[in-house]
């Protein structure tokens, strides 16, 4: 259990670390990274943690993706919360290392919304739900592992990333926002980025039990 939940731990804080320090650095180096940069470091990076610690924990790294895989049946109720506690304490570990490496930056790369509250939630259901869909019809159990599972999932986020992140910031994990918002103070619509991945989730694995008849389906 403690190798799985440091697993957790480890993979969220490398997600975070390196998805927002991109943004960090394209903002201090005036674009230099790019938008197309961003969205490719978060595909990538969680492409290299799923290969690496899909394994081990299942490189859930999203509490939105626990509970949904707890939700099919697929992941004991009894591991649920100490799950999302080592991914929440990965990202704000994570958080906190930007913001001493990048200490002024006013956002941290935090996720906030750009075209309107209730627009950035339906797409944050939305986005969360086709990552999910995804992911449970690749994973084992509920573990992503493997090369494959690497792909399709690091693939998925990094194409949502690239045409919703201008909008909402793309976030589909409570994480990965939260630890930003706390570092930088930007907690006015946190709660879009904590709800809507979740439901998007769970919406995926009620829409798998319609679809086929899979473990997920049970």
């Amino acid at each position: 259990m403690f190798k799985q939940l440091f697993s957790e731990f480890l993979g969220t804080a490398i997600l975070v670390f390196c998805g927002t320090s991109a943004i960090v650095v394209n903002d201090i180096s005036q674009g230099m990274v790019t938008h197309v940069g961003i969205a490719l470091v978060f595909g990538l990076v969680v492409l290299a943690v799923i290969y690496t610690l899909g394994g081990i924990s299942g490189a859930h790294i999203n509490p939105a993706v626990t509970i949904a895989f707890w939700q099919a049946r697929e992941f004991p109720g009894h591991k649920v919360i100490p799950y999302i506690i080592c991914q929440i304490s990965g990202a704000i570990f994570a958080s906190t290392l930007v913001y001493l490496l990048f200490f002024g930056h006013p956002t941290y790369g935090a996720t906030l919304p750009a075209y309107g509250i209730m627009q950035t939630f339906i797409l944050e259901v939305i986005l969360t739900f086709i990552l999910m869909l995804t992911i449970i019809n690749v994973a084992t159990g509920a573990k992503e592992q493997g090369i494959t599972a690497g792909i399709a999932i690091g693939s998925v986020v990094a194409l949502e990333a690239l045409f919703a992140g201008p909008i909402s910031g793309a976030s589909m994990n409570p994480a990965r926002s939260i630890a930003p918002a706390l570092i930088s103070g930007q907690w006015e619509v946190l709660w879009v980025y904590i709800t809507a991945p979740v439901i998007g989730a769970c919406l995926a694995v009620n829409c798998c039990r319609c679809l086929k008849n899979s473990p997920c389906c049970r």
